[in-house]
């Protein structure tokens, strides 16, 4: 059912339980910060059994929340986006401590270093292991460093939370999102694994139910006093984030929530502080708070089958999750004069059309909706009409010079705007794209570019484009495919560009996830190619999805090449 306002709290925790909770946690944290690698490792080795048992009952119940039939693609969602990447994490951080109490550091894959193409030090994170070649072949991951940064000065700092001798530890808050299971437990495990803190997370109304789940998943860190979850709305967040025992805060929310709790609510005494540098809270915080994201397509010279797959991919963007994501697909940045703008844009509306509806189960997204469509002109609604479900919709003819709450406002509903801008030349396009995704869109956290690999082969594009990557100020930027790739590798990092602020905190500071525990990262380059088959499990479009995603589950929980041809029997038939 949708819903409208603040979603409420059924099972607030009681301010003396959340007290008592606490004291457990300090209690604890010092001698976790002392734990070693080869015991954190088989903490988190015990949690896997744990999290196979729950993983259907986990996706049974959020399908239940968000309208899916269990049995149907769109299940495949709650597969993904919820038990797999959360075993995947588990599995690669079990990976990363076995390592450092063998060498020292993670191993990196032989030949993750190389110098980008301006001199700087770049790390490849995808593929990390020999079987994810084989499961997504031809897609790579390079970290971009800082620049400055050596490879020398790069291994040195891998994983320093394990040379600090005199790490204290202490209890970092996790202020969970109510839209992508996964978020809660996998921005704890980097809390407790990279940082060496015991977790407080406070689950979000939207999806408390859950927390049960979490609870029997990470017995093993529950029992220990390691880790703990609660629940309550905005009240509970509050008191939880003065508290004194909390060191530091991780959210994943919207930039509101965030300025409220770093600088206190909107009005003169917020200004003075800001005006200041006086934040109200006075720990330290980390977030992730999403995007007004942009799919940037070059013109060139596509196949009918290229162009089908690319609408399949980007439909597939504004679909998922109900178009709940931080990184769904929010403008189509086109060139006005590209011979087939119109055929694609065709096919991304005919995908649409023919896709079933979602429960708009997020609050505010009617109100949302209403607002960004009220008075538009060039507006397409696709799909019927139907109680607590919000139509699929387009808005074309937007202007790229003018003001317009589509550029600065993340719609977080089932809205995608296109604009086209004047350049067809395809390197004209790309710093004139680039240019406008930096200095128009609200956000920092992720974009994609699709390329021809034709388009590619002149050395002006691919210098342009380069410089184009490394100019766009996100935290990750992905070639040809949905940045929620690199959210799901795991080894990649996840969050908002280097540059955010707390004056101006756009898509949030910090990284999570970052299995391989490198630091001073600038961004992630996601690479694909244009198509590929069979179809990814994560497309719309796939019907064996569901089929597919639960068998991943397994597979990364002890995953084996042995596993690869029942996957591969489902992913052909979708």
């Amino acid at each position: 059912m949708e819903m409208s306002g603040s979603a409420q709290s059924r099972t607030a925790t009681s301010q003396a339980q959340l007290d008592r909770s606490l004291a457990l946690l300090g209690e604890k944290a010092p001698a976790f910060a002392k734990l070693g690698a080869s015991e954190r490792a088989a903490l988190l080795r015990a949690c896997m059994p744990h999290l196979a048992r729950v993983s259907r009952a986990w996706v049974e119940a959020a399908c239940k929340a968000k309208g899916h039939d269990v049995n149907s693609p769109a299940a495949s969602e709650e597969w993904l986006g919820g038990p797999m990447v959360t075993m995947r994490a588990l599995r690669l951080y079990v990976a990363a401590l076995e390592e450092i109490h063998r060498l020292g550091k993670p191993q990196l894959p032989a030949g993750a270093f190389r110098s980008g193409w301006d001199g700087r030090t770049e790390v490849r994170v995808f593929p990390y292991e020999p079987i994810d070649k084989a499961m997504f072949g031809g897609f790579s991951c390079n970290l971009r460093i800082q620049r400055g940064l050596t490879e020398m000065t790069v291994r040195e700092r891998q994983a320093s939370h394990y040379s600090d001798k005199n790490a204290h530890g202490g209890i970092s808050l996790i202020l969970g999102a109510g839209n992508v299971a996964s978020i809660p437990p996998t921005d704890a495990l980097h809390k407790l694994i990279v940082e060496g803190k015991v977790c407080m997370v406070k689950l979000n109304p939207v999806n408390e139910y859950l927390g049960p789940f979490f609870e029997q998943a990470f017995l093993p860190l529950v029992e220990r006093g390691y880790l703990q979850f609660c629940y309550g709305g905005a009240d509970v967040g509050s008191y939880l984030s003065y508290h004194p025992l909390i060191e530091d805060i991780h959210i994943t929310g919207s930039d509101r929530t965030h300025d409220l709790i770093v600088w206190g609510p909107a009005g003169p005494e917020r200004e003075r502080r800001m005006a200041a540098d006086d934040p109200l809270l006075k720990k330290q915080i980390t977030s992730e708070l999403g995007c007004v994201t942009p799919v940037m397509i070059v013109p060139g010279e596509y196949s009918a089958a290229e162009l089908r797959f690319m609408a399949e991919n980007v439909a597939t963007q504004v679909v998922n999750n109900a178009s709940f994501n931080c990184n769904a697909a929010k403008v189509l940045v086109l060139s006005e004069g590209w011979s087939q703008r119109e055929q694609f844009v065709a096919s991304v509306r005919d995908i649409l059309d023919h896709t079933p509806l979602r429960v708009a189960y997020y609050p505010g997204a009617r109100d949302r909706y209403e607002l960004l469509t009220k008075g538009r002109e060039q507006i397409t609604r696709l799909g019927p009409q139907e109680p607590n479900k919000l139509q699929w919709t387009m808005i074309r003819g937007l202007d790229a010079k003018a003001k317009d709450l589509l550029w600065s406002t993340e719609p977080f509903c089932s809205i995608v705007s296109e604009v086209a801008l004047p350049e067809r030349d395809p390197a004209a396009f790309l710093r004139a794209a680039a240019k406008f995704s930096n200095d128009t869109l609200w956000g920092t956290l992720s974009c994609s570019i699709i390329i021809h690999p034709r388009t590619e082969q002149s050395s002006e594009v691919r210098s342009t484009l380069d410089a184009a990557v490394d100019e766009l100020r996100y935290g990750v930027v992905a070639i040809n495919h949905w940045p929620a790739v690199a959210y799901g590798a795991m080894t990649p990092p996840w969050g908002g560009h280097v540059s955010g602020t707390l004056k101006d905190v756009q898509s949030g500071i910090g990284f999570v996830h970052n299995t391989p525990m490198i630091e001073g990262i600038e961004k992630a380059v996601l690479r694909g190619p244009l198509t590929v088959f069979p179809k990814p499990p994560w497309f719309v479009t796939n019907r064996r999805a569901h089929r597919v995603a639960e068998k991943m589950v397994d597979f990364e929980q002890e995953p084996s090449f042995l596993k690869l041809p029942s996957i591969l029997v489902d992913a052909l038939r979708g």
